[in-house]
């Protein structure tokens, strides 16, 4: 089965800095010459989740907003206590969204809902320059 593999950089600002990173995907998908198959995206690192959502501002602010009230920053973190670098929070958070997603392709398409984009989440507590893997397998 014939695969393709390309990593994306960006830049992000930490602290729930949401990214779509569809279009980036799609070039990808395009660069691999698949056009059935199946498209994982992982970010590697613990500070920073991959996940879908309709890349609007009002779902952007209520996204940030749930996700405050399940892993607030000022609250005690056992990480924080241990290693003194204040992003415990970023942790817990990246391990709720999660690190990857696996995307159908379907005649060169993502199989994406219509009002749904594939978004980058940094959690950390500084600004990074973030690494996401894209690997495309098909035929």
């Amino acid at each position: 089965m014939p695969s393709y593999s390309e990593i994306l950089e960006i830049n992000t600002k930490g602290y729930c800095d949401i990214v779509d990173i569809t279009g980036r995907v799609e070039k990808a998908v395009y660069n691999s010459k698949i056009t059935n198959g199946i498209v994982v995206v992982f970010i590697p690192g613990a500070t920073a989740g991959l996940t879908t959502i309709e890349y609007e501002s009002g779902a952007i602010q209520d996204l940030k907003e749930a996700i405050e009230r399940i892993a607030p920053e000022n609250i005690h973190y056992s990480h924080d206590a241990r290693w003194g670098d204040g992003n415990g929070f970023a942790h817990v958070r990246a391990a709720l969204i999660g690190a990857s997603l696996s995307i159908p392709l379907i005649d060169k398409n993502l199989s994406l809902g219509t009002w749904q984009q594939i978004v980058c989440i940094d959690f950390d507590n500084r600004h990074r320059r973030r690494k996401i893997v894209v690997q495309v397998c098909g035929d």
